[in-house]
């Protein structure tokens, strides 16, 4: 964990429900990724959180990146970036 910023953040939101240590947080994030790229690669983006960076790193297939902080930021990022709506569950 860094001791400057805290990461990977305490539990909170919704999505870590379950996860008690940073590792379990780490290790759900790792694994969030995986389904969001599933449901981004149509639309030529590709999500990472590396656990270095604070917040999820977004980038388009044209070399644009922006770093958002959670998963509703993700969504509307991507669907600028995409230039359509993206619904992440008509997705799944």
């Amino acid at each position: 964990m860094c001791s400057a910023c805290g990461y990977p953040a305490a539990p909170g939101h919704w999505t870590d429900a379950g996860a008690v240590t940073p590792g379990d947080r780490m290790r759900n994030r790792l694994i969030r990724m995986t389904v969001v790229n599933r449901i981004l690669a149509p639309y030529r983006l590709n999500a990472r959180d590396d656990g270095v960076i604070p917040g999820i790193q977004l980038s388009s297939g044209f070399g644009a990146t922006v770093i958002v902080p959670d998963l509703e930021a993700l969504w509307i990022e991507a669907a600028r970036m995409a230039r359509r709506p993206i619904d992440p569950l008509a997705d799944v």
